[in-house]
């Protein structure tokens, strides 16, 4: 079986999290305190980051990673396009993932100013006007790869998601499907308990 070395408040883990409920797979968690890392799970991953993926001896790190590998171990339902040019979309997705994980992590650790976090939310409501996912019209890892920080920036990073209206209708229709919306019950915890 799959084992997932998880913390709750990580949105790294979350995209792994959503990614295996979307695919129906089992797996048990091996819960991380991000404030008291175990020594050994730096024999898991030499950063001592999660998530980790483990089965057997296979041990897998970094959420795009094990995201990529679970898409191609599980291939149902399809989470990358049939169509070329919309997977090299999501691949783009990933690529410019940091300007948004970046500018969020400032916020949160750092105190620093929203504004770059208000651009690239801005950005990303540009881009979901033109359709109703982040890459066309069907639901993807891009989805996925970026919904979980979206999740977090009320509460952690002080961010008003009805500034970004096409933002909020995109986490509306991402929390009909069950993985995002046990996602939003784990952040809520999380929230609770910070």
């Amino acid at each position: 079986m799959l084992a997932l070395y998880d913390a709750a408040r990580c949105p790294y883990c979350a995209r792994v999290r959503i990614l295996l409920a979307e695919k129906g797979v089992r797996y048990e968690t091996v819960e991380i305190d991000l404030d008291d890392r175990p020594s050994w799970i730096y024999e898991k991953n030499p950063r001592g980051k999660v998530p980790v993926l483990e089965e057997g001896d296979f041990v897998l790190p970094e959420s795009r990673v094990i995201m990529e590998y679970l898409e191609e171990r599980y291939p149902e339902p399809h989470l990358l396009p049939a169509d070329a040019a919309e997977r090299a979309l999501v691949r783009l997705s990933f690529e410019r993932f940091d300007e948004l994980s970046g500018a969020y992590y400032r916020v949160v650790f750092h105190g620093g100013p929203d504004e770059e976090l208000e651009a690239a939310l801005a950005k990303l409501d540009t881009d979901l006007s033109a359709h109703p996912y982040l890459v066309g019209r069907h639901f993807s890892l891009a989805d996925i790869a970026y919904v979980p920080w979206i999740i977090r920036a009320p509460n952690r990073a002080g961010i008003d998601l009805d500034r970004h209206p096409n933002v909020s209708d995109w986490l509306g229709r991402l929390a009909e499907r069950p993985s995002i919306a046990s996602e939003l019950q784990v952040a809520a915890g999380v929230s609770a308990s910070s």
